[in-house]
């Protein structure tokens, strides 16, 4: 998963909220505020990180059980998808024939 182009984090007065520029505020108003798990949610999708992966890094960050902490990024992945902030990788095979 990706985020779109367009979709920023930034730190306002020490919180975190993610902001639409350019072409994307066109169509998206407002902002998101993200508490200190959001913010990290954001930076491991940013740095290409999968669900499983994100998983463990909240379990070893957090005293959270893995099901809980899939179950809290899953729903964040959900609504961000929903929300058209965030898209599906889509991985392509090129097959080239002699």
């Amino acid at each position: 998963m990706k985020i779109k182009n367009g979709f920023v984090l930034r730190d306002v007065g020490g919180q975190a909220v993610v902001i639409a520029v350019g072409e994307a505020s066109k169509t998206f108003h407002g902002m998101i505020n993200l508490n200190a798990t959001g913010k990290e949610i954001w930076q491991g999708i940013e740095s290409g990180l999968d669900v499983d992966q994100m998983v463990e890094k909240m379990v070893e960050t957090y005293e959270v059980e893995p099901d809980k902490a899939r179950e809290d990024i899953q729903t964040m992945v959900d609504k961000m998808k929903n929300a058209g902030i965030i898209v599906e990788w889509v991985k392509c095979y090129i097959l080239r024939m002699h």
